[in-house]
């Protein structure tokens, strides 16, 4: 058994007193540890405050201005209030979900979609408290929507201002980090400084315990005995360092000595955490689940929730009804344009892959000649086939338009991954990794892949690559107001129309 520290004061002996008062103040734990990360905490929810009161006070000021002639003190006290309700509900729910937590911000981005749904909430609670108290006359509707549009993107941009400002600031040398004790295996120990800096993880290691490989002739008692041995110093080490957390990188296979870890390092002051190699930084959301009585870590739940599954399917069928009733004189022109223009039917149909990969007949206006015998070939640019009236369709996606029947019936979103003809779908499934994972929910008519120019042909399986992880990315970060987003870059966006031909 043998330990390591991290700072490079420990590498060489120290030869003075100022010299060993440093190494030990670089691994020992701080004075003021806890008030930092406690005042960096706050920090992040003051600013919120700060972010909902500064947008109330302007708006309430410039109405106040234009429209009232009372005491400026009677809009500032109104102000005051609905700012401090919708604070209350917003800074307290973060702070109950731990997302003022500093690890919580080093690991990843703020999230931006749980602040637009509590934005939501803290103004429904508003408008419920008002009813209650019979309040609502006190506000003006201008006032209100004023806040409610201008109050989100505000408190969006500080939040997430501050936690890159936050994560910029807390290096391995601050106060504020969690201190990390690091035990296991030498090799393991070894990948692990190989594949992390702590720079980059948001923490300070400051000390390392290694544990012996047995000889695998040895008997039961000697290699029960070398164990204990080891494990008996590294808890005195640990005792010694305080650290906040400890971190057990020994092979989950070996389950007699992960758990003869867990019973060494359970009584010490410190969080204990056990790691099975590298699968789990693949999942930045982890948590342990419960199925009836079964526990086990979730690293992927269902695409969408059933409320998710409902607000979305709702969605749809409002837009795309409206839609097919209000683009119904373009989508007859369009029709009559195409029998004008060459023979053939004016819907072209051809069999996708759907939701779990149940195939369906997709719409679309047909832009290519007839050719019913002909084996399946992608369109290529300046594709002979295309007819001048299927050129312009493709160029400006009219000829995606038919899919809203696709939508109504069930079969496809707005928004989502695009489906692949089934050669396509067949071929790619076998040579990219989690291609199949696009059918865990429905087929789009547009998606987050179309709206970054990643369409048209696929000539590589780089190119199918890219459209994937776009994919990927739309079904791991789905909200209502990502779709509409989609939308209006389809329509607006020009690198939504690169690669049409």
């Amino acid at each position: 058994m043998f330990h390591d520290r991290l700072p490079e004061t420990f590498q060489a002996l120290p030869e003075t007193a100022e010299h060993r008062r440093n190494a030990w103040s670089a691994v020992l734990p701080r004075r003021g540890r806890a008030v930092a990360r406690i005042g960096l905490s706050s920090a992040l929810a003051f600013t919120d405050v700060l972010a909902i009161l500064a947008v109330t006070l302007c708006i309430e000021f410039g109405y106040h201005v234009a429209y009232e002639d009372g005491p400026l003190w009677l809009g500032s006290l109104r102000g005051l209030r609905l700012s401090a309700l919708l604070s209350l509900v917003i800074v307290a729910t973060t702070a109950l979900r731990s997302e003022y937590n500093l690890d919580n911000v080093i690991a990843r981005k703020a999230n931006l979609q749980l602040v637009a749904s509590l934005w939501l909430v803290a103004w429904a609670a508003l408008l419920v408290v008002s009813f209650m108290t019979k309040t609502t006359n006190d506000y003006s509707r201008i006032v209100s929507i004023g806040i409610f549009l201008l109050g989100l993107p505000t408190l969006m941009a500080t939040r997430d201002l501050m936690t890159r400002v936050v994560r910029r600031r807390l290096t391995a040398g601050s106060t504020s980090v969690s201190r990390v004790h690091l035990v296991g295996y030498e090799d393991d120990i070894t990948r692990f400084y190989a594949a992390n800096e702590s720079e980059s993880l948001g923490l300070r290691i400051v000390g390392t315990s290694y544990l012996r490989r047995v000889d695998p002739g040895a008997d039961t008692a000697t290699r029960h005995d070398q164990l204990q041995e080891d494990l008996d110093l590294a808890v005195s080490v640990v005792r010694f360092l305080r650290p906040d957390d400890v971190f057990v990188l020994v092979p989950w296979a070996d389950t007699a000595e992960v758990e003869r870890c867990i019973d060494a390092f359970l009584r010490v002051p410190s969080a204990l955490h056990l790691r099975p190699g590298t699968v789990l930084d693949r999942f930045p959301d982890l948590q342990v689940a419960r199925v009836g009585g079964v526990a086990g870590i979730n690293i992927g739940r269902r695409p969408l929730n059933l409320g998710e599954v409902l607000l979305k399917r709702a969605f749809d069928l409002t837009v795309s009804a409206i839609a097919l009733v209000s683009l119904s004189p373009l989508l007859v022109a369009i029709a009559v344009a195409i029998k004008l223009d060459s023979r053939g039917p004016v819907f072209f149909r051809q069999k996708r892959y759907g939701f779990n990969q149940q195939p369906f007949g997709v719409f679309k206006f047909r832009s290519m000649r007839a050719e019913p015998d002909a084996a399946f070939r992608q369109a290529t640019r300046n594709d002979s086939r295309i007819t001048r009236v299927g050129a312009f369709l493709r160029r400006t996606n009219l000829d995606e338009l038919p899919q809203l029947i696709n939508v109504l019936r069930g079969e496809m979103s707005l928004v989502g991954p695009r489906p692949h003809a089934l050669a396509h779908d067949r071929s790619f499934e076998r040579r990219i990794a989690l291609y199949a994972r696009r059918h865990n929910v429905r087929p789009g008519i547009t998606g987050w892949a179309q709206v970054n120019g990643f369409r048209g042909e696929t000539l590589t399986d780089l190119d199918m690559e890219r459209r994937v992880a776009c994919d990927l990315h739309y079904i791991d970060n789905w909200s209502i107001w990502f779709d509409i987003q989609i939308m209006v870059q389809t329509i607006v966006s020009r690198r939504a129309y690169r690669n049409a031909f």
